[in-house]
């Protein structure tokens, strides 16, 4: 095909050309003829002619020739470039593709550990709650219990201030006391004096 369509140009000059000469062979016979001697001038410029204009066809034929080869490698080259410039693209839309999967993927396997690590944020959120109720409960049981520890260290303290008082007054008591075989004797003793005392005074 490629060759046919490089020589169309040239046929088509060629049979330009036959049918000139053609023509140029019917004149010569034509003025071979008996009685034509005297038109040989005339006819043999129109033969002129006609060899100039055969000239000129062929000329032109030569120069479309060029124009048109040069045109075809033309178009030749320019439709390497495109299935270069194609293979390329798809090439690199391949590459693309597989790049686009791979990112998916990762996206995928990304989208899966935050879904893990959202859960696990849940989940510490919540033992994070319960041991913070937890821990207040105990604060306020550890407050409500020094409170009361506070007032019983307080009384003893005053007790043991009156019963110092009432010790002094009494050595019978501090007998009594240092006999103790417990610390629930020691402070029966001592209650027992404190009550004396109070009945004394």
């Amino acid at each position: 095909l490629k060759e046919a369509l490089l020589s169309s140009p040239a046929k088509a000059h060629q049979m330009a050309a036959m049918k000139v000469c053609v023509s140029l062979l019917l004149c010569a016979a034509w003025c071979a003829t008996p009685g034509r001697a005297m038109e040989a001038s005339p006819i043999a410029k129109i033969i002129q002619m006609i060899s100039d204009l055969q000239a000129k066809i062929l000329a032109e034929g030569a120069q479309s020739q060029k124009v048109y080869e040069e045109f075809a490698e033309y178009c030749e080259h320019r439709s390497k470039d495109l299935q270069y410039e194609i293979k390329t693209g798809k090439d690199e839309k391949g590459e693309l593709e597989a790049t686009i999967a791979k990112e998916d993927a990762k996206s995928g396997a990304l989208g899966e550990k935050i879904d893990e690590l959202a859960g696990a944020i849940a989940t510490d959120e919540g033992d994070l709650k319960k041991a913070t109720e937890i821990r207040e409960r105990e604060f306020a049981d550890f407050s409500a219990e020094e409170k009361e520890l506070m007032e019983v260290i307080d009384m003893i303290k005053r007790a043991i201030g009156i019963l110092e008082r009432e010790m002094a007054k009494s050595g019978a008591a501090m007998v009594q006391l240092k006999n103790s075989n417990s610390v629930v004797q020691a402070l029966n003793v001592l209650v027992h004096a404190a009550a004396l005392s109070a009945q004394d005074g």
